[in-house]
């Protein structure tokens, strides 16, 4: 059983939490901002839970849709599921419970929460089979890790407006430049089998696109934020948050595998930077 439940922990990546991270700073700041500085603590708490019970949903079910493919990628084929010490089953018998743990999570909120809420399960769910077709998975990626944003409107507001789908956009381009670093780690390995990456479909130009996703994204945020009134310790922020990217560039700017993986998992610091910056905003006016 002790064995059983560590490969259920790896199923998951429970030791691998940067994806629940990546997930979680754009859903934190819509929540500040959507509350004005003050979001209710139970909000604070379900889609903290939500976001860490369905990103490990999609673990499991990206594991299961991948199945035939991990096996052929050097950083993928020990995965629980390709390697066969979990039967695809139980991956998708996994990924329900916690999609259901989620759905039973949410019932407090209102109706519109809940809908989207759906959508939102529906795109995590297809989001692995996008490879085999879309040449920019990574932008589909970014409405499945974004889509915390006008969940979170429609949570305290009751109504998605504009501003959250702008920042939805924003998240979406920030998400294709992380994952294209991600993506470049394993460039060689989906070449060979035929997955379709931003990092393959960019190509020689995959170093610059990056870097102006970073850009692109940082603009939104600072209308965005510009719009609601954020100034001093918002600007802060996403300063760093730029610091960061540049960080970046000098990560991947030689296309080697570590430096990349490295620039992917410092991305953590870049959305707690932005979070950072608005709730200090918020509290120090």
């Amino acid at each position: 059983m002790k064995n059983k439940l560590a490969l259920y922990f790896s199923l998951i990546r429970l030791d691998k939490p940067i994806g629940t991270v990546l997930l979680l700073w754009p859903t934190l700041c819509a929540l500040w901002l959507a509350a004005g500085g003050a979001p209710d603590w139970r909000l604070i708490l379900i889609f903290t839970l939500g976001t860490f019970l369905m990103r490990s949903a999609g673990c499991a079910v990206n594991d299961y849709a991948d199945r035939d493919i991990d096996k052929h990628v050097k950083r993928t084929a020990g995965r629980p599921v390709t390697s066969g010490r979990i039967s695809g089953k139980e991956a998708l018998g996994v990924a329900l419970v916690l999609t259901l743990l989620a759905f039973a999570l949410i019932q407090p909120l209102n109706a519109l929460s809940k809908r989207l809420s759906l959508l939102a399960v529906a795109i995590a769910v297809s989001y692995p089979y996008f490879k085999r077709f879309f040449p920019v998975p990574q932008a589909y990626l970014g409405v499945a890790y974004g889509f915390g944003i006008p969940m979170a409107f429609a949570a305290v507001q009751n109504t998605v407006p504009p501003l959250a789908w702008l920042l939805l956009l924003g998240n979406i381009l920030w998400a294709v430049a992380y994952d294209t670093e991600y993506a470049m780690v394993d460039r060689d390995d989906d070449l060979k089998i035929g997955i379709r990456t931003s990092a393959i479909t960019f190509g020689r130009h995959d170093v610059a696109i990056v870097m102006a996703c970073y850009l692109a994204s940082g603009l939104i945020w600072l209308a965005c934020g510009w719009q609601l009134g954020l100034r001093g310790w918002f600007l802060a922020g996403l300063a760093v948050a730029a610091g960061c990217a540049l960080y970046h560039y000098t990560l991947i700017r030689g296309r080697e595998r570590m430096p990349c993986f490295a620039a992917f998992r410092h991305n953590n610091w870049l959305g707690a930077a932005v979070f950072s910056g608005v709730a200090l905003d918020f509290a120090l006016r």
